[in-house]
Order: C-alpha cells, then sequence, then structure tokens
C-alpha cells in the first residue's frame, strides 16, 4: 500500500512538473505576445478587440496551443519510453546468517547495481529508497562457498546487475577466549601539566574475545583507550569514566578485528597533583678572569615548587642552573630559563635573573681531607692506605678571602671512582669536590695508589 502512494505522488508530482512547463514556456509568452500587439496598435484597440472576439480567431489560438501541447507532450514521452542504463554506487550488503555460532570472511562490504530499463521507470527506481543488497547464509555450514548476491527490485520492470554478483566466503565456527584488560592512555598530554594520573582501575578485569580459532590465537592483548579529552572536569580525586572502547592487538601493535564482550567498559580515575618546593641551585661553568674569583652569587628565585610522578620528586633535592662564566671579566647579570627535569611536567616559574660579582682571588691549603672510595663492585675491598700513603690528602681552595677563609676539611669531599676496576693494586685519579660553587678546589696529590681484594 505504501509502494502504491509513492507511486501515485511520483506521477503527480511529474504531471505538475508537464503542465508548470507549458504554462511558463507556452501560455505566458503567447500572451505576453497579444499583449504586446496590443500595445503597439492601440491606436486601432477597437479592431482588435473586435478580431480578437471573433470565434475563428479563438478557434485558431486554441488550436496552435493544442499542437504545441502534443508536440511538447508526445516529445516528453518520447524521452521517457527510451530505454536506458543507471549505476548507483556503494550500495551497502546485508548478511544473513547465525552470528552467534559462526564467523564469516569474504563478505564483500559494498556493491555496485547496474538498473536498465525505461527511463520513466528509472526515474520512478530513483525516488524510492529501496536498494536492499542481500547475502543468504543461514542454510550453510563451515567451509568455503561460493553464494549469489540478491537485490530486492523496487520495480519488477526494471532489470538489474550486481557488482559483484557472486561472493566466496569462508564460515568458521566461533569460539571464545577470555583477555585480560590493560588501559592505555590517550592524549596524556592534554591533561593540566600539575595534574597527574595515579591510577586507572577499569570495571571489569576481563573480557570475552569472539572469532575464528585461527584469529583468536593472534590475540596478544586487549586494551582500553582512555582518551583524557573524555576525563569529565578532570581534577584532583576520583573520577568515573564511562564507555571507554575496547580494542584487540596482536604482538606488533596491529588491530585484530574480533568481537570483544563487553565492546565497553567503564573506568575509575585517580588524579593527583604531587608537588614539592625544592632550591635553585646555581652553577657557573667555565673560568673567570685570571686573579678574579666569584665573590657571590644572587638570584631572584631561589626555591620553586615542581609538579610531577611521586618516585621522582623524592629523588629530586635541588633543580640546577648553569650559568657559563669562562672569561669573565667583571659584573654581570644573567637571565637563564629554569629548565624543567625529567619526570617533571611543571614549574612554578620558567625564568630567573642572576647577578654575578667578581673580587680578587686567593687561595689556601686544607689539610686533613680524608679519601674515600666509590662505585667498586660487590664482593670486592679497596685499601687506600699503606707504609708509602695516607688516606688523607692536602686540598687546594681558591676564591674570594671572605668565602675561603672559613672552608676546613668537614666541608670538603674527596674521593676516588673505582668503576670497571677489578681485583689488584692501580693508580687511581683523586677527585674532589666542595659545597661551595663559587670555590675552586684542587687536590694537591692528583693520583693514589689502591689496593682492591676480594672479599672472602
Amino acid at each position: 500500500m505504501k509502494l502504491i502512494k509513492k507511486t501515485i505522488k511520483v506521477i503527480k508530482r511529474f504531471s505538475s512538473s508537464i503542465w508548470h512547463f507549458i504554462d511558463k514556456f507556452i501560455v505566458i509568452p503567447v500572451t505576453k505576445f497579444f499583449l504586446g500587439i496590443t500595445k503597439l496598435l492601440n491606436k486601432n484597440g477597437k479592431y482588435i478587440e473586435k478580431w480578437m472576439s471573433n470565434k475563428n480567431t479563438l478557434l485558431f489560438i486554441s488550436l496552435i496551443v493544442a499542437l504545441v501541447t502534443f508536440f511538447v507532450v508526445d516529445s516528453k514521452s518520447i524521452a521517457l519510453s527510451e530505454t536506458s542504463a543507471e549505476i548507483i554506487y556503494n550500495q551497502p550488503v546485508n548478511c544473513v546468517y547465525n552470528q552467534e555460532a559462526y564467523v564469516v570472511e569474504g563478505l564483500p562490504e559494498t556493491v555496485d547495481i547496474t538498473l536498465i530499463g525505461r527511463n520513466s521507470d528509472l526515474y520512478l527506481a530513483r525516488q524510492l529508497p529501496t536498494h536492499d543488497v542481500t547475502i543468504d547464509l543461514s542454510d550453510l555450514k563451515p567451509g568455503t562457498h561460493k553464494v549469489n548476491l540478491k537485490y530486492r527490485q523496487s520495480l519488477s520492470s526494471i532489470d538489474y546487475k550486481l557488482d559483484p554478483s557472486v561472493a566466496t566466503v569462508i564460515i568458521y565456527p566461533k569460539k571464545s577466549n577470555n583477555k585480560t584488560v590493560t588501559i592505555d592512555l590517550l592524549n596524556k598530554d592534554k591533561l593540566d601539566e600539575k595534574l597527574f594520573i595515579k591510577d586507572i582501575t577499569p570495571s571489569i578485569e576481563e573480557v570475552y574475545i569472539k572469532g575464528a580459532d585461527h584469529v583468536l590465537k593472534e590475540v596478544a592483548t586487549v586494551k582500553a583507550l582512555l582518551d583524557v579529552n573524555n576525563i569529565p572536569n578532570p581534577g584532583v580525586g576520583e573520577i568515573d569514566v564511562n564507555n571507554v572502547p575496547l580494542l584487540a592487538y596482536d604482538d606488533h601493535g596491529n588491530i585484530i578485528d574480533v568481537e570483544i564482550v563487553p565492546s565497553k567498559i567503564n573506568a575509575k580515575v585517580t588524579i593527583v597533583s604531587p608537588q614539592k618546593e625544592i632550591p635553585i641551585k646555581i652553577i657557573p661553568k667555565g673560568n673567570v678572569v685570571f686573579g678574579k674569583a666569584i665573590s657571590s652569587i644572587t638570584s631572584d628565585v631561589n626555591k620553586v615548587t615542581v609538579y610531577g610522578d611521586e618516585t621522582i620528586l623524592e629523588k629530586l633535592n635541588y633543580i640546577p642552573v648553569e650559568i657559563d662564566v669562562e672569561g669573565l671579566k667583571s659584573n654581570k647579570e644573567y637571565s637563564e630559563t629554569i629548565q624543567k627535569p625529567t619526570g617533571i611536567t611543571a614549574i612554578s616559574s620558567n625564568t630567573i635573573n642572576i647577578k654575578v660579582n667578581l673580587e680578587k682571588e686567593v687561595s689556601k691549603e686544607v689539610d686533613g681531607v680524608q679519601i674515600d672510595a666509590r662505585n667498586y663492585s660487590q664482593g670486592l675491598s679497596p685499601n687506600i692506605s699503606s707504609k708509602e700513603q695516607s688516606n688523607t690528602i692536602t686540598v687546594i681552595v681558591k676564591g674570594v678571602e671572605s668565602v675561603i677563609k672559613n672552608i676546613d676539611a668537614s666541608s670538603i669531599s674527596a674521593y676516588v671512582d673505582l668503576t670497571d676496576y677489578t681485583e689488584g693494586t692501580h693508580d687511581v685519579k683523586v677527585k674532589v669536590e666542595g659545597n661551595d660553587v663559587r670555590v675552586k678546589y684542587e687536590p694537591k696529590t692528583t693520583t693514589v695508589k689502591i689496593d682492591i681484594y676480594k672479599i672472602k
């Protein structure tokens, strides 16, 4: 019944378009023509009026209009009665089979339909929404099959051709396995720099994957793809995120097309804002001009608050800012960028202004600095002292008098780095360091003899 009503509406629209054409291109132009003649012969209007009121005149005009109408309708009829073809591209294919029991490979997703028939029928067919293409596998068992595709015609007067018209499909029994869900965080950089996702707890830890046995064997992991942009109002606390999509991947990170039950899960996201206030440590690089030393280093930023991973914050004691003092002759001001250490997402200040003052350099010797051994392998024991040498050395410190006058052995560290050293006796370079970056530390004894023993 609906199809008949739609057909009647189409015929009415077609007839209306023909009469609209006649009115627009025949009746109105003819009327304007005679009105124009009337205006031109306005002086002889009475004769025109008399001529127009004559029965023979009206008969001839009606005859002309009828002939023109006949030829127009006839030409339209000829055009509509001609046979032609039209292609409808990319029509979806509807497959009928038991989706709970089987998996099908080789199904075409779309086909092209070629319609052949009279123009009038093609016109009606275009107006009708039915272009259903189906492939029926409901009676087939597992295996390889060649199956014809079928098109449900809207009009029986039209011939059709499908491309492709036949599909070779493989039917597999559907199997299932369970997989643990892991979570991948997408667009992590879109989260506020001061916030950190501490934990993500999925609503369920295992899901079922369904498909052909050989496909299921390729699945290495099932991931929930949590997009930071989909977290509602991210802030410190626990936030529920719904409908997180799941995807299956192989060992190489390629997506595997399997059915996942459920296809989406919910997750609870724990957001924190770990922070720590730490000092800025300004480190001069290079040597100032001979005879000068750094008397003071001051800055407008002494401490900053940093945000990031809690484990990184625990190990972070200061943020270094290096300044180049090579060949510096007089006082100087620096403007430097504070670099974020690895694992730090935000910092309370990004720039720092530093002022360095110079004065005359002096030096002194500090005795009794004990030498320590560092970085030796487990199972070995180093011995620094011997009859020929002590385990302490003298260190030369250079700097401004007001800075170095209070430096003693307790504020200086001397050590030997035993990385990669093995059992035996070795001459090892002595290294020294101190707490004050304004001071230069030089060991008076540059190398010591180290005996390394294996612990029994």
